[in-house]
């Protein structure tokens, strides 16, 4: 049984990394490397608990409850990707330096925000969130609405970016944007499209772990190294969101390792934890390491990831 708790806690606590990935994947592919996406998904806990406590007690039906706070915190995601377009499409500022930069202040703000989100009145909405499972006792009761939604938006996002034609547009502007522009692809178009949908759904992973599967009052405290981890997810799934599914549950595994395989084996002790919780940074690292020496063009991010593009260049 202590397996299966395992299972459940660590595929749910992958959907946090899943929404951080899956919005990373569609900016990197626009050849932005938006390091932004830990103080993004921070905004994301925020404008949506902050929508949540504006509804408390307001007679609206549960499932517009829902609605409304994923909407906001889509919507609080979009305008820090906006941000970081202006900053570094527009004004060409340095895409590394700006990413840093957004995730101090989204970190920040988001501390300010929660704090000043009374009564914690947000956190009433928790059972709405993880419908049909809220009345469990078990771990399936962190396995709610969104994590359902976060493998729709994974697979959506895998099918556009391989099969139509704005994502191969969108692969053609990160792969080379001079050759792109020549064809008629508008490259700043497509980079802010892809960065501020992307920063939208990567926002979408800091609602779900606070109010899904943390449900408590500190959980915001926890979303920038759960961003960080959503960071190194992308390359762990080789920019391909259908591989982030089950990269996500393999970081979430390795996560809670500590938590949980001491139980499940009696023979590992306690003292083993802060080993575990290097696991899924090792991981990465290996992949990393295996797919640079594979060399597999297919396996590699957009050639002109992170590095601006100036027309009078071309």
């Amino acid at each position: 049984m202590e397996v299966l708790y395992y299972i459940l806690n660590a595929f749910s606590l992958g959907v946090t990394f899943l929404y951080g990935c899956t919005g990373e994947i569609i900016t990197e592919k626009s050849g932005h490397l938006n390091l932004g996406i830990p103080g993004i998904m921070c905004i994301g806990s925020a404008t949506g608990c902050a929508a949540l406590q504006m509804m408390y007690k307001k007679g609206i039906p549960d499932f517009l409850v829902v609605i409304i706070s994923i909407i906001a915190a889509f919507i609080g995601g979009a305008i820090m990707g906006a941000i970081y377009s202006f900053i570094t499409v527009t004004l060409k500022s340095n895409q590394n330096v700006t990413g840093l930069v957004m995730t101090i202040f989204g970190v920040g703000l988001t501390n300010y925000i929660m704090h000043d989100l009374t009564g914690v009145r947000y956190l009433y909405a928790k059972k709405f969130f993880r419908f049909p499972f809220a009345e469990s006792k078990t771990s399936l009761q962190y396995c709610g609405v969104m994590v359902f939604l976060a493998i729709i938006i994974a697979i959506i996002a895998s099918y556009i970016l391989t099969k139509t034609r704005i994502g191969l547009n969108l692969r053609s502007v990160g792969e080379n944007p001079a050759t792109a522009d020549a064809a008629g692809i508008n490259v700043s178009k497509y980079r802010y499209l892809a960065t501020i949908i992307g920063s939208g759904i990567a926002a979408l992973g800091g609602l779900f772990y606070v109010m899904d599967y943390s449900g408590t009052q500190e959980a915001y405290l926890s979303i920038e190294a759960m961003g960080w981890l959503s960071v190194a997810l992308v390359i762990f799934s080789t920019w391909k969101p259908i591989v982030g599914i089950l990269g996500s549950f393999i970081f979430g595994v390795t996560m809670i390792a500590g938590s949980f395989l001491p139980i499940i084996f009696s023979w590992l002790t306690m003292a083993s934890t802060p080993f575990l919780k290097m696991l899924p940074y090792v991981i990465t690292i290996i992949v990393l390491i295996i797919t640079s020496i594979r060399n597999k063009r297919e396996n590699q991010p957009p050639e002109k990831l992170g590095i601006n593009y100036f027309r009078e260049d071309r």
